[in-house]
């Protein structure tokens, strides 16, 4: 009876041990890891550095035209999530940018060697929900931002550098399904 029982121990610590050596060959490496931490501290650095520039330097009643009729600097603030939604909930949105920021992270670190494009884009990520957070943290629970684009009287809802990254992100996301090659249809391509 001790045999078996011995037996069953050695095969479950045996388990154990390839699953975490599966995991330890799952990690990203070096290069991936300065990638997506330059990108997250990058972008957050430049998402903070501007906002402050920014409302430090206009009045809020100001305008600061970069392209007339198109593209100018202003001064507002959102309290809700994109395009205004769930307005007026900071702890509603608060939570789920840290949960967001703990799937990115997780996303992350048990991405392996996927594409460099997928760690290049969850870096983004990483940057653009830290930037926002911050805002919702130490500003009232309001996001600042700058960034409006518009025609004639067409306004499109002011956003900001975190915004920005968190659209690129997804922008390289969707390219990354196309150019990413699945194993299944390698296979069925080398069997043909």
């Amino acid at each position: 009876m001790a045999d078996t029982s011995t037996k069953v121990s050695s095969a479950r610590i045996s388990q154990s041990r390839a699953f975490f050596k599966q995991m330890a060959l799952s990690l990203p490496d070096a290069k991936t890891h300065l990638i997506f931490w330059s990108l997250m501290v990058g972008g957050l650095a430049l998402d903070l550095w501007t906002k402050k520039a920014i409302f430090d330097w206009l009045k809020p009643e100001e305008t600061f035209p970069i392209i007339n009729g198109f593209l100018r600097l202003i001064i507002a603030v959102n309290n809700g999530a994109a395009f205004n939604l769930f307005a007026g909930k900071p702890y509603f949105l608060a939570a789920v940018s840290i949960i967001a920021i703990l799937a990115i992270f997780a996303a992350f670190l048990f991405s392996g060697n996927m594409h460099k494009l997928v760690h290049i884009a969850l870096g983004l990520f990483a940057a653009g929900v830290c930037g926002n957070l911050y805002d919702r943290l130490f500003n009232n629970g309001s996001v600042r931002d700058f960034i409006d684009v518009y025609r004639g009287t067409y306004h499109w809802p002011t956003f900001n550098v975190a915004d920005s990254l968190l659209c690129i992100g997804v922008g390289l996301l969707i390219i990354s399904t196309f150019i990413i090659e699945k194993p299944a249809q390698k296979h069925d391509q080398q069997h043909k």
